[in-house]
């Protein structure tokens, strides 16, 4: 039997009694994450405040390290576990560093007053998030992205065995998001601190988590690892998307296709194509791409936007019946936009080379 950290029995969680998720069942190692996704308003917050005593649950019950929650002290559960929700908080007259060392509270006297192991915590919390120069500047007076990152310091600071995070990259730049969780995923495997975190960023979701829930209606819909999770047709499906497209293995995410007859044959591959695909969809342009084979760069989105891709299996040379295709294709469009460089086209790919010539000798290029 495995030795779980954290875990839900049954929980059910909802607001006066009246129950939203039912029989939640999770489970987590020391040094896993754990990311729940799902639309807006399915509940992901809910679950995140049931587990951390904010509401009181419905049913069932929340166990760290093989006792109950409800069973632990105010003491005992923030020497062990620490929160980042997205609500703003609002200290006045506090520094950054003021912020960070509320964290050591736990291990503080009654007057709170830091030891000096105390404020060396609170240095290498703020270091390890890269905000040692905020130290003392007000903390009312920072970007959302720094007030995030404060937060996660704080959090740090309390020496955790668990941290709960809702939505930690809300506010963060594209490059901040993959410092904040690259600590937390350094953290997880140098500290073995275990994760529980609710992500809308699903590529990013895929990435750093060892198990994903999915939370849909009234219930935990998927609960696995990452290539459980993600299988074709899964995402579109608990989203709910009527327009546009999900792509599960790259987490290609494209916009509604252009409709109608194809005006253009895009001649591309190696991913030189994506951004004139993404170009003729910007304009309204339909258009038809190839050949592919199934595992390009290129295949995703040409598959999500081009009205046909002429595709062919991975590792496989063309066959005739797919340039046959292509050539049916070059005649009935307008134009062909070639991405690629023919002159230094391998033997392998001579058949678009051939394409690239009867396409040039039809005045199409």
């Amino acid at each position: 039997m495995e030795n779980f950290y954290f875990e839900t029995k049954g929980l059910v969680v909802g607001y006066q009694g009246v129950p939203l998720i039912k029989n939640i069942e999770l489970s987590l190692k020391r040094g896993e994450i754990l990311t729940l996704i799902g639309p807006n308003g399915a509940g992901k917050t809910t679950i995140l405040k049931s587990i951390i005593r904010q509401l009181p649950k419905v049913g069932g019950a929340v166990v760290l390290f093989g006792r109950n929650m409800e069973e632990l002290t105010g003491k005992e559960l923030s020497t062990r576990m620490s929160v980042v929700l997205t609500e703003r908080v609002r200290p006045e007259m506090m520094t950054c560093g003021d912020v960070v060392a509320t964290g050591r509270y736990p291990y503080t006297g009654k007057f709170g007053v830091l030891s000096e192991k105390d404020r060396q915590v609170v240095k290498e919390s703020m270091e390890l998030v890269h905000i040692s120069g905020l130290e003392d500047q007000d903390f009312a007076k920072t970007s959302d992205g720094q007030k995030q990152r404060v937060m996660l310091a704080r959090a740090i600071c309390q020496e955790p065995e668990i941290i709960v995070l809702d939505e930690p990259t809300s506010f963060l730049d594209i490059r901040y998001k993959l410092e904040f969780l690259s600590i937390i995923q350094n953290m997880a495997r140098t500290r073995r601190l275990s994760v529980v975190m609710s992500l809308h960023e699903l590529d990013l979701a895929g990435r750093i988590s060892h198990k994903i829930a999915c939370v849909k209606g009234d219930r935990i819909d998927r609960f696995g690892s990452p290539e459980e999770i993600f299988t074709p047709g899964y995402i579109p499906e608990l989203y709910e998307m009527s327009t546009g497209s999900y792509e599960e293995l790259s987490g290609n995410l494209e916009l509604k296709p252009p409709e109608g007859k194809a005006k253009a044959f895009v001649l591309s591959g190696g991913g030189t194509g994506t951004a004139v695909y993404r170009r003729l969809q910007r304009e309204g342009t339909p258009f038809a791409a190839g050949i592919l084979w199934e595992n390009d760069l290129d295949y995703p989105s040409a598959k999500a936007l081009a009205v046909e891709v002429v595709g062919e299996r991975p590792f496989c040379r063309i066959q005739e019946a797919r340039m046959e295709r292509a050539r049916e294709l070059i005649d009935a469009c307008e134009q062909v936009v070639c991405t690629m460089d023919v002159e230094h086209l391998g033997d392998f790919n001579r058949e678009l080379g051939e394409l690239y010539r009867y396409a040039k000798e039809r005045g199409k290029l």
